[in-house]
């Protein structure tokens, strides 16, 4: 991957976690809750994590079979357990979706634990 896609998709994947994080955090009411909610379920109340992912990959364009080899590449040594069904284009888009969605609830995480720690 050269470095302007590098950063391309560092970009797409910061403005990702921000937007979530600030979603998570209104709808939870506060980090704490925001935080707990993701880890029990991220696709529940509050967090929505499947409903956003959608969103944001046909925001960001990349919910078709070339922004899924976009996703793929930048994410080429995570490990990611799973078993597909579908043509080229759906099982690309697939594996695309649980890679960045793995790497999107991390990053939260992540975020949400900082704002807890430093009361931000």
């Amino acid at each position: 991957m050269d470095l302007h896609e590098r950063q391309h998709f560092d970009a797409l994947l910061h403005l990702a976690v921000e937007r979530l994080t600030e979603r998570s955090v209104q709808r939870s009411e506060g980090a704490e809750n925001a935080l707990r909610q993701l880890r029990e379920d991220p696709d529940g109340e509050g967090v929505w994590l499947g409903d956003f992912l959608d969103a944001f990959l046909a925001d960001a364009l990349l919910d078709n079979p070339a922004g899924a080899a976009f996703v793929l590449q930048a994410l080429e040594r995570q490990r990611l357990a799973a078993s597909v069904d579908g043509s080229v284009g759906d099982v690309l888009q697939q594996l695309a979706r649980q890679a960045f969605r793995a790497l999107l609830v991390k990053k939260l995480d992540e975020s949400l634990s900082q704002q807890l720690a430093y009361g931000a």
